[in-house]
């Protein structure tokens, strides 16, 4: 079974716990990530746009059931941008739904399974065949309102963050205010922790194994502590935070910041924000899908 790709609205505790279960799960989710046909890797269907990078970005048309909106294309996430440029050209979204809606989250669509999916489906696990390496420009982009973003698969099978082949979604997001924008700030930060660790004791995977098979608990957290320091030390020099920029923008415009620097933020809404907000508030079921089909008509790249 697929896992279906989405941005999660709640964050993995933080866990700088004892090495053993934390690496027999890594290991289960490797096993996973490898049985899912979307893990190819998109460098070999691209190789032209590889061998002769744009810088420039790139506006697009997206006309759905609900209204038009103008999408801009930031010119140095390159890969996602030309993706989105590939499929579009090749109608790919056209009679895709929006799939996934929150109100005060965001918006998702991009699954080509939903295309005439009967009411009731279980939709968000479709894609090209392939994923895209994470182009991940943080603070430089950021989940702000209006922000265009890749979906993906979890970290426990994902661990490079990988982005959907053809999912994405909008942020429309809420105000915060001070108490919670200090809350999201700690929050980044133990997710950075816990990232960080994760990197860490994974590059130690065949060293945490061979302990394990030893039973040497000892050296385990000796190892454990050595990975502890080194996470600390990381990120003490390569602090994740909120620019004073980024907090007026979330305390006053609004956004989803606790997704900042974990997902490819690859573009922006330039028009029709308020097409966005109607598809945000229309009814959905227990899934998040809206009860009323809402979907891409078409879309096209302006010249």
């Amino acid at each position: 079974m697929k896992t279906s790709y989405r941005p999660f609205g709640s964050m993995m505790p933080l866990l700088l716990g004892f090495l053993l279960p934390f690496m027999a799960a890594c290991g289960s989710a490797s096993a996973k990530a490898d049985n899912n046909s979307d893990n190819n890797n998109i460098d070999s269907i691209m190789t032209e746009t590889a061998n002769t990078p744009d810088t420039t970005s790139v506006k697009v048309k997206m006309t759905t059931s609900l209204g038009d909106v103008v999408i801009l294309l930031y010119g140095d996430t390159p890969r996602h941008r030309d993706n989105f440029v590939k499929l579009v050209n090749e109608g790919f979204y056209n009679g895709t739904l929006f799939h996934r809606v929150i109100n005060q989250f965001m918006i998702q669509t991009g699954d080509p399974d939903s295309k005439n999916a009967p009411a009731g489906k279980r939709l968000g696990s479709g894609g090209p065949g392939y994923t895209i390496e994470a182009e991940i420009e943080y603070p430089r982009h950021y989940h702000k309102r209006g922000a265009l973003a890749a979906a993906r698969q979890g970290d426990q099978v994902n661990p490079e963050r990988r982005s959907s082949g053809s999912q994405f979604y909008i942020v429309t997001g809420r105000k915060l205010i001070p108490a919670q924008l200090q809350a999201m700030k700690e929050q980044l930060h133990n997710q950075q922790l816990q990232s960080t660790f994760n990197g860490l004791a994974a590059a130690h995977l065949d060293e945490i194994r061979s302990l394990q098979a030893k039973g040497d608990t000892a050296a385990l957290r000796v190892l454990q502590e050595k990975l502890i320091a080194e996470t600390e030390a990381t990120v003490a020099a390569h602090p994740l935070t909120l620019t004073p920029e980024m907090e007026q923008e979330y305390v006053n415009v609004g956004g989803t910041p606790h997704l900042d620097g974990t997902y490819t933020v690859f573009g922006e809404v330039l028009e029709g924000m308020d097409v966005i907000d109607k598809i945000e508030k229309v009814e959905t079921d227990s899934a998040d899908r809206p009860v009323e089909d809402v979907k891409i008509i078409s879309m096209e790249v302006l010249k």
